[in-house]
């Protein structure tokens, strides 16, 4: 949904405009991968989808993640397996806007990772989380900007999500999964306030008491920002991994032309 090539094209053809991103971030440095192919490096089944020399399939009730890929703008390999094993499964989707373009589905709210890369040779396992985002028209076409974090709890995990809707009222979701993945509404808290990027994009979160506190950034970009930050939720401390995501910023001429350092295309 972030190609510029497709953007380019006139979105026309969704297949000719897959990839597999993959960050890694750590006391190391960063690695970040995500090679655009087209349509002949893309094969698909029932269960495994393959994009040029990186596949995801599910097998025995888990995700295994085969990675095999160049980093950018720095050339460095990434290689290696990861398996991510549904604690449960939400068989929930969310629809974003009334028109139906836009639906969101968490697939697994809190899951189990294990990771296994030989480039570079790290090995860890922790929390994870798995969801989809499908939709029938540009992003930028529904929405100007929105806000994602969620937590993990100790009997599921937790989800904010907060959009600035082009044709309607913004949205606000604020969700609750158990073990088994089900879901319940929550009362969505008071919008928190957390400082700029470098890019001077706004960061806000939903946070008790309206107090939330930036951890790290992980990712900071022209138009989108990954972080970690915690907040207090059920009066007990909880980090919470942070998306912001401007789609006005994302549609200027500029940024996509920025892009392709980061996001190259091999057909």
């Amino acid at each position: 949904m972030f190609s510029p090539y497709y953007a380019w094209s006139g979105w026309r053809d969704p297949y000719r405009h897959c990839a597999v991103n993959v960050a890694l971030y750590g006391p190391r440095g960063a690695r970040w991968a995500m090679t655009e192919r087209g349509r002949t490096r893309l094969r698909r089944s029932p269960n495994v989808l393959a994009i040029g020399p990186s596949s995801l399939q599910w097998r025995d009730g888990a995700l295994i993640i085969r990675v095999d890929e160049i980093a950018a703008p720095v050339p460095r390999r990434i290689r290696g397996e990861i398996r991510v094993e549904p604690q449960g499964v939400n068989a929930h989707a969310f629809t974003l806007e009334a028109r139906g373009r836009h639906v969101w589905r968490p697939i697994a709210p809190a899951a189990r990772a294990c990771v296994d890369l030989e480039a570079p040779d790290l090995r860890w396992q922790g929390h994870a989380y798995c969801d989809t985002n499908g939709g029938d028209e540009p992003l930028e076409k529904a929405f100007s900007f929105w806000t994602w974090s969620r937590a993990r709890l100790n009997d599921g995990a937790a989800i904010f999500y907060d959009a600035e809707r082009r044709r309607e009222a913004p949205l606000s979701l604020a969700l609750r999964f158990d073990a088994a993945g089900a879901v319940s509404t929550l009362e969505p808290p008071p919008i928190a306030a957390l400082p700029q990027t470098k890019w001077r994009m706004p960061r806000t979160t939903r946070a008790e008491a309206g107090a939330a506190q930036l951890r790290r950034t992980l990712e900071d970009t022209p138009f989108y920002a990954r972080s970690l930050i915690s907040t207090r939720f059920d009066g007990a401390p909880l980090e919470w991994v942070h998306e912001s995501l401007s789609l006005d910023r994302f549609a200027h001429p500029l940024v996509r032309l920025m892009l392709p350092f980061r996001m190259p295309r091999r057909d």
